[in-house]
Formats: structure tokens, sequence, C-alpha cells
């Protein structure tokens, strides 16, 4: 007898699939931005990333840098040198001048009224270990340059056989920069004045190309260029090539600016504040009344 729609049961439905898991698509998603958006951040950023990166494995192996890690000499090079602040603490000389460091020049101020707080012991230090001395200002595009080479002037007691002074000019917090050059202009011709020897000019390649060059081209060149096999000036436009902003030598805890001197240990020699001429003997009151002898 047949079933009536009533009675009739219900054919089993076929199982339904299981729900595809929607967070899966923004997650991958996102995965991928973060990975896009991390390797554009390395390759503007991969040497502060790497000194990072450098820090963290050394603290966590050893806790801590040691001061002993060392960067190999640039190959081609025969005169290499460093320059120091009080961001590199307290330094070893005499260990620094075993590792082939034969100059350095040592931050003495900045701006209208700042000294660096190790200047006096770096500069002291250094000279007794034997390595050949010059001193830096930071300059501020800000403040006067007068101001500016009068701090220079009594804070570095630069001395016959002593490295030239030098102007660091990078700092971009200016609005004109016919301004700037003026600044820096009159910074180096009172400093040149002081001492009587010509500063170097020290800038990165950036900023001295768009800002500086054909300027100031009577002045020695100091010219940081990183992550190249050579600068992207002619060599006869620079003396000395900060190569890196992230070297080691033995004797200081952390990183370091590397430096080469493009020519030989006497031709950076022949740079140094050369000793006071002697002057002629005035004649004394008693020479210029006695009468010429004659003939």
């Amino acid at each position: 007898m047949p079933h009536s729609s009533a009675t009739r049961r219900a054919a089993p439905s076929a199982p339904s699939r299981a729900p595809r898991r929607a967070w899966r698509r923004p997650l991958l998603a996102g995965l991928l931005v973060a990975l896009v958006l991390s390797a554009i951040y390395y390759r503007r950023h991969q040497v502060q990333v790497n000194r990072y990166a450098r820090r963290a494995w050394a603290t966590f192996t050893q806790n801590g840098l040691t001061g002993r890690e060392k960067t190999p000499l640039l190959a081609g090079y025969s005169v290499h040198g460093i320059d120091v602040s009080a961001y590199q603490g307290r330094i070893d000389w005499p260990e620094v001048a075993r590792n082939k460091v034969r100059f350095a020049f040592i931050k003495a101020s900045e701006g209208a009224t700042m000294r660096d707080q190790r200047f006096a012991r770096n500069w002291k230090e250094a000279r007794k270990a034997g390595v050949l001395c010059g001193a830096y200002h930071y300059f501020q595009p800000n403040r006067d340059g007068q101001v500016q080479a009068d701090l220079f002037a009594r804070t570095v007691p630069l001395a016959p056989g002593d490295l030239p002074p030098v102007l660091d000019v990078e700092a971009s917090n200016f609005h004109d920069v016919a301004v700037l050059r003026r600044e820096v202009a009159r910074w180096l011709r009172l400093i040149e004045a002081h001492y009587g020897v010509r500063p170097i000019l020290y800038s990165n390649h950036s900023f001295y190309r768009r800002h500086l060059a054909g300027h100031f081209d009577s002045y020695p060149l100091w010219l940081a260029h990183y992550e190249v096999e050579k600068p992207a000036m002619p060599a006869n436009k620079w003396i000395i090539w900060q190569h890196s902003d992230e070297a080691y030598v033995p004797g200081i805890r952390g990183v370091v600016d590397f430096n080469v001197f493009q020519g030989s240990f006497e031709q950076l020699q022949a740079l140094r504040v050369p000793a006071p001429r002697p002057t002629a003997a005035a004649p004394s009151p008693a020479s210029r009344n006695r009468p010429a002898r004659r003939p």
C-alpha cells in the first residue's frame, strides 16, 4: 500500500561540505604585505638593521660586545683612520694604535654651545698613543658661523704637528642654501686665520653633491660614501674617504667610522699644522741709535 505524502519519510540529505576557513586569505595577504614592507625597510635601512642584529647576537652569545671585534682593513690603501665622539665611550687608544690606525679625527664641538664631553680625554690619550690627531666641529646650519668658529677655537688646542681642523657639514635642517654656504664659508675663513692652516671640509656624498659642490673646491674634501667599491667622485676631488660607519676596531666597544687617506702617510703628515715661521728680531733701541759703520 503506497505511503501518503504526509507519512512519507524525507530522504536523508547529502552531507554538507565543511565551511572554508574565511580567515586564511586575509592572513596570507597580510603576511605577504608584511614581507614586502619588511624587504623595502631592510633595503633602505640595512646598515642599521645589520648593526642592531650584530649587537643583539653579541649580547646573546657573549653578553655584549667585547671591544676585540675587528673589521678587515680596506684593500688598496695604506693609511687607515677613524673618527670618534663621546658616542664611542671610553677608548683604549694604545690598543687602537696597535691595530694599524694611523690617524683619528676627534669630535670637539657642535653648533654654538655644545662641547663633546670626551674630547679632552680622547685628545690627550690618542696623541699619547702616537695616533696622528685632528679635531672636528659638527656644523648646525641654523646657527651663526662666527659663533660656531669661536666655540671650536676656544675648545681645540691645535698645535704644530696636528692634523687640520675639520668642519662636518651634513645637517639638513636649513631653509636657504645660500645662507648655509655663507655661514660655512665664514667658519672656514675664520678658522684658517686662527690656526694658520686650511681646514678640511667633511660631508656625505649626496649632501655635498646637492648643496656644496662647486662652492668650496679650494678646501680639501673628506667624503663619506658607504657600500660602494670607490667614491662616485673623481679621485682628485677628495683626500679622505669614510667608507664605513659600522666598523670594529679593537680598543673600542661598538661600531666606529672607518676611513682611508688617499696617499702615503708622509703625504698625510704634509697636511699638518705648520710650525710658526721665525720672525726677525726687532732692533734694540741702542742699535737703532748707533751710527752705521762706514765701509
